[in-house]
């Protein structure tokens, strides 16, 4: 299994992406970064796209990726919960903003929704698909993907702490973890249903006290301004845990 950050914070500036991630060419989770991250013969590749919840930073490219898919001839389907996939059809791909690619070309739509179920492994293009609620200020899900030859990721999306009973329902070689905050504002994380690090490092200890080690851990959705700040914690964090914690950066590949 092959990961690709395509885009690893929570705005885009210069050099830096929403955050999206690409699995093996073929498979999508989040949509920030797909268009802008892509050469269109890479977006057509895509038969599939997960979304985790219908904040802006994570829905952002879908109409864009599904004009690329149309003009190419190409489909694509998209999975995520229900209140997602209506945001997204109200507001998005409403046929006002951008066409309704679920409805063009009449003869063959260039992309469909797909209502997923939470704790129901899915099979979606070869991969076992499991959504996991998780603890955000919307309705939001993560996703643990697993391969055919048992390569195991799972990417929690947007979530606050409290994550022990999604421990208990997977087994990832890879965890990609959001961290957005550094610890001075931790606050705010627990307002808006964030991680920093301080919080990290209860999740990771939750995770070994119910599976009884530590996966792979890679932190992702950085708020860039307080980036610095999130790394040298990160790495205080990685000491104590004795787990290397490095931080997703966009282009960034990881092999399973």
């Amino acid at each position: 299994m092959n990961i690709k950050v395509l885009g690893a914070h929570n705005y885009a500036g210069q050099n830096l992406k929403m955050v999206s991630l690409l699995i093996d060419d073929v498979l999508a989770i989040d949509a920030g970064a797909l268009t802008s991250s892509l050469p269109p013969e890479a977006q057509r590749k895509i038969k599939a796209l997960l979304l985790t919840h219908h904040h802006y930073d994570h829905i952002k490219e879908v109409p864009a990726l599904a004009m690329c898919l149309a003009f190419g001839g190409a489909t694509a389907k998209i999975y995520s919960i229900p209140t997602t996939l209506d945001v997204l059809a109200r507001n998005l791909m409403d046929g006002e903003i951008y066409p309704d690619f679920r409805e063009k070309p009449e003869q063959n739509p260039t992309v469909s929704f797909n209502e997923i179920e939470p704790h129901k492994a899915e099979l979606i293009e070869g991969y076992s698909v499991l959504a996991l609620p998780v603890n955000h200020s919307i309705p939001a899900v993560g996703y643990q993907v697993t391969a055919a030859d048992g390569k195991t990721v799972l990417y929690t999306g947007d979530t606050g702490p409290g994550l022990a009973d999604c421990w208990r329902q997977v087994s990832p070689q890879l965890l990609i973890i959001e961290v957005t905050y550094s610890d001075k504002h931790i606050e705010r994380a627990y307002r808006s249903k964030h991680l920093t690090p301080a919080l990290l490092k209860q999740e990771l200890e939750s995770f070994k006290e119910v599976r009884g080690h530590l996966p792979q851990v890679v932190a992702i959705h950085m708020t860039p301004d307080f980036e610095e700040e999130v790394s040298a914690e990160v790495a205080a964090v990685a000491r104590e845990l004795d787990c290397p914690i490095p931080l997703a950066y966009e282009g960034m590949e990881i092999s399973l």
